[in-house]
Formats: C-alpha cells, structure tokens, sequence
C-alpha cells in the first residue's frame, strides 16, 4: 500500500472534512462525543470556520482521503481529538502519520504536553498512542456523551 501523506487542510477542503467526519461516525459512533445527526445538520459555514482554527491533519492514501485528526488548544492544554482512520486504510501507517502530524502541531505551538483521550477498552488506540510514546495519566471520566462508557487519559510530554 502506498504511504499515507498528511495535509492541514484549509477552508476550501471544508466538504472533504466534512465527508470524513460523518464517515467517522457511521464506522464509529461511540468513540466521538457528537453524533451523525449533530454533525450531518451543520451548516458549511461551521465547518469552514472550524477550519480557520488550524491543527486539523488529513491522511491520504493515493488520491484519496483516508483518516482524520485534529489539535486543538483548551485552556491551557493541548490536545489531540477526533482520530480515525477509514476501515480499509487501518494498518497501513496512516494513523501513525496523522498522531506525528498533530505531535508537530503541538511542538509548533510550544506546548509542554499533549493529551488525548481513548474510549473504553479500545486497544488498537491504546497500542497506537503508547508506540509513539504516549503513557496514561490516571484520570479518566465518563464519556460526555455516553456516560456509561469510560475514558482514559494519556499524555505525551513535549519539553
């Protein structure tokens, strides 16, 4: 399979985001805290604007978009939320590329820290994170959105 190649998209790339988004969570619904009908009913200016933040990273594979991940700064914090990769593009390094990618975001934003979430028992996640040298903090919390299920929080220090 060819090397994914990841790109910060811009404003314009707003529909591609999007298609990725609510493929997302068709595949994944549990692992985001939004739903399909949340996402599908946003307008385009929304997406566009979301854009205009910076940190997101699309993963491609030929020509094609294949997975997704975004930076984003809260509070003093950084971090990286909504990953995922398509079903037919898993394995292939792409989300790999997209964790490095949102890495040098953060580096890019002198931040001490990045964190990130994983749902549940999700152990691809878990192997993922912790190969690229993320290790847990011991918080976790219920998932907003489904608070019968629990996260777990994991940090990678950057200084």
């Amino acid at each position: 399979m060819t090397p994914a190649r990841v790109t910060a998209p811009t404003e314009q790339d707003w529909d591609v985001v999007r298609a990725l988004r609510l493929a997302a969570l068709a595949d994944s619904p549990d692992a985001f805290e939004s739903s399909l009908a949340r996402e599908e009913s946003r307008a385009e200016e929304e997406w566009r604007a979301a854009l205009r933040e910076g940190g997101q990273r699309l993963a491609w594979i030929g020509g094609g978009p294949v997975g997704m991940a975004q930076g984003a700064r809260h509070r003093d914090e950084h971090h990286l939320i909504g990953m995922w990769v398509s079903p037919a593009a898993r394995g292939s390094g792409a989300a790999g590329a997209l964790v490095d990618a949102v890495v040098g975001w953060a580096r890019e934003q002198a931040a001490p820290r990045l964190y990130l979430w994983v749902v549940g028992d999700n152990e691809a996640a878990t192997r993922l994170y912790r190969g690229r040298g993320f290790a847990p903090t011991g918080r976790v919390q219920p998932l907003p959105t489904r608070p019968w299920q629990i996260e777990q929080q994991y940090a990678l220090e950057l200084s």
